[in-house]
């Protein structure tokens, strides 16, 4: 009996070392794999302890592990980041479009805080800050090594408040001081007007939640004052900072026939992995566009002029955008904190990846400035000024009626804006050369 015991026992000990070897074969290589993370992590700990144990002063726990994942997070891109449960919250509150600050979008370019655009009819905007500038101190703090969430929280305040940016930019000898006063920052998604002839203008400050139906209202009103019957129209994207991916797709969709591709995204994970295609619903008419990108435009505003351009459906004007070319998915965290992580690439119809590329306007036009546009008659020295002129001698035939771009009738915001102007030159020219076409043909 004994002996039929010590036979089974060791056969069930020979059958288990079988089985565990069997399971260290095929984890092996996974086990091999993490390994370093097991070594990381534990390095991780043995730091915190030394910390906690040892520091100079009492460090509380929480602060130590936000901070540590925030390093980790900043280590992986400029847009990746960490937001305590108070900045989380200011970040829901961006999207539906009113916060406290100075109204400037900013991000990490070759290891610098700077600035991809400032928000219309805000403080930043006011005192004249531009895209591409780089913000060396806020008030006194160097932002060498700060991550943009700290810089958000940094410039973020009361409404009344003072801050100072230490702005360097091209063309400074060197670092210039912008004060400002801190605002309710309340960003109107979409602004709209009609210009001169039927021409239909709206401007996308940035990509929100209620964008679309701002836009269906702008479009709505911009078809009825022209009795359904718009001659074209200038999409104005620049310095749109971007937002949320869903309103980028439904602006397009306006434009774009049922079927068409609007984005996709590749990432690691299956949820990564998007199509956006146009539905179905209410379309514009087929009126020529002419889209408005500059630096400052960036991801959704990359998104529209992209598939825009793509399907042909619009010419691009302006400089090169931005290139934000990735998709950051906000993922909430159990202490009402949230990661804002990283997740796909995002790619035009087209298959182009615009990260750290942006869009290439089909018609270079620079930003210029313009004292007035207004044509001044006297300034110009025709025949008849002459003294002692020829007169006409068929005084009875009619004076010719010629095809020309009619003189600017629209407000002085848009007479002083070159890039506008050039828009609206080219469709008021598209105009014209379809009705020479038909005359010819």
């Amino acid at each position: 009996m004994f002996r039929n015991n010590r036979v089974r026992r060791y056969v069930l000990i020979s059958l288990v070392a079988v089985f565990v070897s069997l399971a260290s074969a095929t984890a092996y290589r996974s086990a091999t794999a993490a390994g370093n993370d097991y070594e990381s992590i534990e390095l991780f700990t043995d730091v915190l302890a030394i910390v906690k144990k040892s520091y100079v002063e009492e460090v509380d726990t929480k602060k130590l592990i936000y901070g540590a994942i925030n390093g980790m997070l900043t280590a992986l891109d400029p847009h990746s980041s960490f937001m305590p449960p108070e900045t989380y919250k200011e970040l829901k509150s961006d999207t539906k479009g009113e916060f406290g600050g100075l109204g400037i979008e900013i991000s990490i370019k070759d290891g610098i805080l700077t600035v991809i655009s400032p928000i219309e009819d805000t403080p930043a905007y006011r005192a004249g800050l531009k895209s591409n500038d780089q913000i060396l101190k806020i008030d006194d703090k160097f932002t060498k090594d700060l991550s943009i969430m700290d810089a958000v929280k940094r410039m973020r305040g009361v409404k009344g408040t003072k801050v100072t940016l230490t702005i360097m930019r091209e063309g400074f000898e060197k670092p210039k001081d912008f004060p400002l006063t801190r605002d309710i920052i309340q960003v109107k998604s979409v602004k709209f007007k009609m210009l001169d002839d039927g021409y239909g203008y709206v401007r996308v400050a940035q990509f929100q939640e209620k964008t679309n139906d701002d836009l269906q209202k702008a479009l709505a009103s911009l078809n009825e004052t022209s009795k359904g019957k718009l001659n074209g129209l200038v999409l104005d994207l620049r310095n749109d900072p971007g937002g949320l991916l869903d309103q980028a797709v439904k602006v397009s969709e306006h434009f774009l026939e049922e079927g068409k591709l609007i984005v996709y995204t590749e990432g690691r994970e299956k949820d990564a992995q998007m199509k956006f295609s146009s539905k179905k619903g209410t379309k514009q008419a087929n009126y020529p566009i002419v889209v408005l990108i500059n630096s400052g435009s960036a991801s959704a505003s990359e998104i529209v002029a992209g598939a825009l351009q793509d399907h042909k459906r619009a010419v691009v004007m302006g400089v090169q955008s931005f290139g934000k070319g990735s998709v950051q998915t906000i993922i909430p965290l159990s202490d009402n904190s949230g990661l804002r992580l990283t997740t796909a690439r995002y790619y035009t119809p087209s298959g182009r990846s615009i990260q750290a590329k942006g869009i290439t306007p089909d018609i270079v036009v620079e930003r210029v400035e313009l004292a007035s546009t207004e044509k001044k008659e006297s300034m110009h020295l025709r025949e008849k000024d002459l003294e002692n002129h020829f007169e006409n001698d068929k005084k009875d035939q009619p004076a010719e009626k010629a095809e020309v771009l009619p003189l600017y009738k629209t407000d002085e915001q848009v007479k002083n804006d070159y890039q506008l102007l050039r828009a609206l030159d080219l469709l008021k020219g598209w105009e014209i050369l379809k009705k020479v076409m038909v005359t010819s043909s």
